[in-house]
């Protein structure tokens, strides 16, 4: 069945992918950007740049209101209360280790985090050191075969010493949602933070981060057909007013003296320096872009794809599959061959994707894998991307083997 994609015309990459031979099917590391994306960001660079707020000029004011009406589309976006509730970040990288950090004075020895075996390092090691730090005891919650949380297991591990809980909205490797509500419940029923690392998630379908029982919400505007260097972190009211600072510096400070300072509350008190004024532009391009697609039409073709690529791969002797993906990537395994010689062999035949332990070394080793080859999709991909691929795979096994 053919796939064609009614959103790739959208975006001028794949003009230049096609003329090099290239099919990309590497979305979940980043995503292409549409024209609208492009167009937005040359048109505040070209109009003349300014840094954002106290400005009494006019270029300084443009810049903010444009920056700040992001901001609004962002909470739209995510159905916030207010715009208050988004804080602007470099990314879900950032975001994570502003919490780790801005939470940390409320932990004590002998507290708890609980985060899940298919955590991205990014969901992970900022959780690690801070346990370091404060002599915590990191939970790690294991996982069904399936690629989900073990919600039984998770019952018994998350208890009254558990202070926070972190957990992937949608698995970078496994390709697995997960089971977020109850999880929430879990936490809240111990009086514990829930935090959502929602870097995947966010690219497919729209997500309330309150019905998803979470008190932060995390991601990265260049999975999101963004630039890159801007992200989100969005907090509740009551959660926000529980961080403290953890860059210092112009934007965030109230007032501010030889010995000491006042800072402003949520979100400027998080947004020290100079922000990615551009990237911030080019994120409210791409809701912008996205808001006016048909999400039923991109969530069908998504899904038949993903049943596409899994059908393949299942008819090809010796190519195991992680889990059970349920959206838009796949990450493999060949009997007896080596994933980095699998992914030159591919990669010389112009098929863009990634091999490695995708930054989740602990779940790699869970699973007893060095590594895996994943392929992932975006609303651009279609069913001529995967011929490529599956076409350039058994030429590649046939050497290899």
């Amino acid at each position: 069945m053919t796939l064609p994609s009614p959103w790739r015309a959208d975006f001028p990459a794949f003009s230049a992918f096609d003329e090099d031979g290239i099919t990309y099917l590497d979305t979940a590391a980043t995503a292409q950007k549409p024209k609208a994306v492009l167009d937005a960001i040359t048109a505040y660079y070209a109009r003349g740049a300014a840094n954002v707020h106290r400005a009494q000029h006019r270029p300084g004011e443009r810049a903010t209101q444009a920056y700040e009406a992001v901001r609004d589309k962002v909470g739209h976006w995510l159905g916030a209360s207010s715009s208050k509730e988004i804080v602007f970040t470099r990314g879900t990288t950032e975001g994570l280790n502003l919490l780790a950090y801005g939470l940390e004075h409320h932990f004590k020895p002998g507290d708890e985090i609980a985060i899940s075996a298919l955590e991205h390092h990014a969901n992970l090691l900022p959780w690690q050191q801070l346990a370091k730090r404060r002599d915590l005891k990191l939970v790690v919650l294991p996982l069904t075969p399936s690629g989900q949380v073990d919600l039984n297991s998770a019952s018994e591990l998350i208890g009254p010493c558990t202070r926070l809980v972190a957990i992937s909205q949608l698995s970078n490797v496994l390709g697995t949602w997960q089971p977020l509500a109850e999880l929430s419940r879990l936490a809240h029923d111990q009086d514990a933070w829930f935090v959502v690392d929602g870097a995947q998630g966010v690219v497919h379908g729209r997500h309330n981060p309150k019905d998803l029982g979470a008190d932060f919400y995390v991601f990265s505007g260049h999975k999101l057909y963004a630039p890159e260097a801007i992200g989100i972190l969005w907090g509740h009211a009551d959660a926000l007013a529980a961080l403290a600072p953890w860059q210092f510096g112009g934007e965030m400070v109230r007032n501010a003296d030889y010995q000491q300072a006042e800072f402003h509350a949520a979100p400027m008190g998080f947004e020290a320096g100079t922000p990615p004024v551009g990237a911030a532009i080019g994120l409210g391009a791409a809701l912008d872009w996205l808001s006016a697609q048909d999400e039923s039409s991109i969530f069908g073709h998504e899904q038949a794809l993903c049943v596409k690529l899994q059908a393949g791969l299942a008819a090809r002797d010796g190519v195991r599959v992680l889990g059970e993906p349920q959206i838009a990537l796949a990450s493999v395994v060949v009997d007896g061959i080596h994933v980095a010689d699998l992914s030159h062999m591919l990669g010389e035949q112009g098929i863009a994707v990634r091999a490695g332990n995708h930054c989740a070394m602990p779940l790699f080793k869970r699973l007893g894998e060095a590594g895996s080859l994943r392929i992932s999709l975006g609303l651009y991909s279609d069913s001529t991307d995967l011929e490529r691929f599956f076409m350039a795979l058994d030429n590649a096994l046939e050497l290899l083997r």
